[in-house]
């Protein structure tokens, strides 16, 4: 097999969404080769009970999954085995197509493992999605299925906006991911508030009851966020998703003064605002956490922190395909030592002691 190291270089040479859709045509080409991607799926995914819990009712073979803004369009769902994912979250998409953000609006920062995006919620429609996403649903790894407003939509009229994709994708995913922390759609964080989010989970709930979870940003104060968090597991979230990327833009000096970090720059700022989260939290409702995740050691302190199931998405453009392979490898090492048996046994570890 090739060294991703190569093959990284050449990727380098063009602009990040550039290499983002020559990635997203290898694996849309992958996943109909089944010779190559059943090869693939053996080589890279972790088969071992040691990681596989219940969660929603639905079994999750190892709990790290591909974070939103990846496979936006539900296209590429059948290549994640091939890459390790326990479980895999497409979007952000919106009610109506639209194109995102002025280009360029993806940048690299190497000497970081980190990088920039301005992507605005760019896709083909909830009814686009929804009709890929019915072809392979359901899926031998769970799906969620991140969800936002339309740029064009007022924020007195946001609320339509979700209660068209929650009716549209309630019978198509294993949860759903609300998504109101993107720094990329104007004032789309101005909807971080207790009113918006009780609103939103109350009517949620009379729509379906399938799991719905709330997605929130790395820049809020620690107690605003909790208590955010809180107001949205009381009006029936049934999840916290911590951290989307930050526009703390001090973090790497001289980048963009608009969109969003993610990767290593981001990893301490969304694990100590998980903490804080998870101390208050910590059993009472599903934590996901995710930001700058890319090897064992993070997705195990973010698991014993409290998170049942980490995301990575970032990561992967530096590492390669074999991350996740590496980061369950891992896991089953660490478990090892602590002398667990499964990886339920972890969640939460540091907040038991």
């Amino acid at each position: 097999m090739f060294k991703y190291k190569n093959l990284k270089k050449i990727l380098f040479l063009f602009q990040p969404e550039t290499a983002h859709n020559l990635a997203e045509i290898a694996l849309r080409v992958l996943q109909k080769i089944t010779i190559l991607n059943n090869y693939m799926t053996k080589r890279n995914f972790v088969d071992n009970d040691k990681l596989t819990q219940e969660i929603f009712g639905v079994k999750f073979l190892n709990p790290v999954g591909l974070a939103a803004g990846f496979d936006k369009n539900s296209t590429m769902v059948k290549a994640m085995p091939a890459l390790g994912f326990g479980f895999t979250e497409i979007g952000t998409m919106t009610p109506r197509p639209q194109d995102g953000n002025p280009k360029p609006r993806m940048f690299r920062y190497p000497s970081k493992n980190s990088v920039q995006n301005a992507m605005g919620f760019n896709n083909e429609g909830a009814h686009t999605v929804w009709k890929n996403l019915n072809k392979v649903y359901p899926n031998v790894l769970p799906i969620g299925v991140n969800i936002g407003k339309n740029k064009t939509t007022p924020k007195e009229y946001a609320l339509s906006d979700y209660k068209t994709l929650i009716k549209k994708f309630k019978n198509t995913a294993d949860y759903l991911a609300i998504n109101i922390s993107s720094p990329n759609t104007p004032n789309l964080r101005d909807l971080q508030n207790e009113d918006f989010i009780t609103s939103l989970f109350q009517m949620a709930k009379e729509i379906t009851d399938k799991p719905i979870l709330l997605k929130i940003a790395p820049d809020m104060n620690a107690q605003a966020a909790i208590q955010l968090c809180k107001t949205a597991v009381n009006a029936g979230a049934a999840g916290i998703i911590a951290t989307n990327t930050t526009i703390d833009y001090n973090l790497i000096p001289g980048c963009k003064d608009f969109g969003g970090l993610s990767g290593e720059v981001l990893t301490e700022k969304s694990y100590e605002l998980f903490k804080e989260i998870a101390k208050e939290l910590y059993g009472k409702t599903v934590l996901i956490s995710v930001g700058g995740i890319s090897n064992a050691q993070e997705a195990y302190r973010r698991i014993k922190a409290g998170a049942s199931l980490v995301q990575a998405y970032t990561g992967m453009i530096f590492e390669g395909p074999s991350m996740v392979k590496n980061i369950n490898e891992g896991l089953i090492e660490l478990m090892k030592k602590d002398g667990y048996n499964n990886i339920s046994e972890a969640i939460g570890a540091d907040l038991k002691n």
